[in-house]
Formats: C-alpha cells, structure tokens, sequence
C-alpha cells in the first residue's frame, strides 16, 4: 500500500510561536508516525514569510518533507511591499514546491476584500513565472475566486484547491481550469451531506486528500489535534464517497499528488 499526505500545516495565522506551540514538543514523532503509516511525502504549506522560511527549514529537516510559501489571505493586509519577491526567491530551495497558501476568504476578512484580492493575483503571477502548482484557499468568495482564476485559464496554470468545502457549480466550474480538489477530514462530519455530493460528482483524476493539520481531524479523531497519520480515515470516507475500495482510492490520489508537485 502507498499513502500519501497533503500537507502537515503548522501555522493558519502565520506566526512562528504558533507553529512552534502546535508542534512543540511531538513534531518529529508525528512526521514518524506518519511514515509507520506508510506515507511516503509530507508537505509542509506557508502562510506568511515567517512560516515560509520556518516550512522551508523543517521541509530541510527531513527527507520525505516538502512544503510551499505564500501569504494566506488572512495575512494579505500585513504583507510589507515587495514580499513576492523574497518569495519567489525562495521558491529556488529544491523542496519548495508549491506557491501558497493564497486565496479569497471573505467569511472572516481579517484582510481588507481589496489586498486579499491583489495579494491572490500576484501569488498566481509568481506561479505561472516559476512553474509550480498554486494551491488556493476558498471560503465565501466563489464568485470572485473564479473570475480572477479563470482570468489566467489560457496560462497552464496548474491549480490545487485546499481543503474544498465549495458547491458543486463551483467545482464544474474550476474544472474547466484543469483545477485538482483537496478533500480534508470534513467529509467525514455528520453536517458534510452536501459535500460529499460535491465529491462523489468530481472525477477520480482531480482528487487528493489532505490534513490541514493541526485542524479537522477526520472522525473518529474528531476533536483532537490533527496529524497525517490519521489521513486514512479520511481516505475511507472518501473511497465509500466514490464507491472505490480504499486501496484504489489511495493509489489514484497518490497518484495525482505525484502528477501535481513531482511531475
């Protein structure tokens, strides 16, 4: 069997003392645990410079970590001018390979509608100059989302959405972008009906599976702190979603994990 993780997301806020609170003290057995769980590669996702560098460092650490750099939308606000380009610089370090997590969230707008969106645009810029995936972030902005996405449709712009909670019209819609999906421990929550719908419409060779770790721990682990090992719940569910076994369902989403970052 082959299990691959998404991510192992140290920090939402961006803050080294939050990555260094949520994994403090367990950060090495829990990327052991995972590899007794049999996953072979872990990325590690930045969401402002100080995470980026801290991703980037741990990624160095071990060698079946890999990560990305960006500025989550949360965080667009506080970007001093000129952070794309420290950036872009670092997507020169061999185990960086995504840009992101960037993106729209207009349900909390801890960053004004307008940075967030400029910040998104430039994040994109920088995926299409070094040629690596954009992994994006979605929460009540489908409509805008979309356009600025589709505004680069003829760019080979190789597209993840993180942790996708969106509609079914949505994700038809993304799909015309040659978008990948990343389905988190979310569906395995009783109030995910609608999603799992969402799931099951979206072809097999558009699909990861992700932790967002330390946040949504699958069921049963529901309310703990979340780590990759327990991505085989998800995987699970998801393989019930698809009425796949799980062993197809692993080895189709690896498969796609290796497509999007290694190819």
């Amino acid at each position: 069997k082959q299990k691959t993780a998404y991510e192992l997301r140290l920090s939402l806020v961006g803050s080294e003392m939050c990555i260094r609170d949520r994994y403090k003290d367990d950060l090495s057995k829990v990327i052991h645990d995972a590899e007794d769980s049999e996953i072979k590669r872990i990325i590690c996702v930045g969401t402002d410079i100080e995470t980026s560098y801290r991703s980037i460092e741990i990624a160095s650490q071990y060698k079946n970590v890999f990560c990305t750099v960006g500025c989550h939308p949360h965080d667009a606000s506080k970007m001093k001018d000129g952070y794309l380009n420290e950036i872009a610089e670092m997507c020169k370090h061999d185990k960086v390979v995504a840009i992101g997590e960037t993106g729209l969230d207009f349900y909390y707008n801890n960053s004004e509608k307008d940075k967030q969106i400029a910040s998104f645009k430039e994040h994109i810029d920088a995926s299409i100059k070094t040629n690596i995936p954009l992994i994006v972030h979605s929460r009540d902005a489908e409509k805008e989302t979309f356009e600025i996405l589709n505004e680069y449709k003829n760019e080979n712009l190789k597209i993840l959405m993180h942790c996708f909670t969106g509609s079914k019209e949505f994700s038809e819609k993304l799909m015309t972008l040659n978008s990948f999906f990343s389905a988190s421990g979310i569906i395995t929550f009783k109030n995910s009906l609608d999603l799992q719908e969402t799931f099951k419409s979206i072809p097999m060779d558009n699909i990861l599976i992700e932790t967002d770790s330390p946040f949504l721990a699958p069921v049963p682990k529901r309310g703990k702190k979340n780590e990759p090992s327990f991505i085989d719940f998800t995987a699970a569910k998801l393989a019930e979603i698809k009425n796949i076994s799980k062993e197809d369902l692993i080895k189709k989403t690896t498969d796609n994990f290796n497509k999007l970052f290694f190819n």
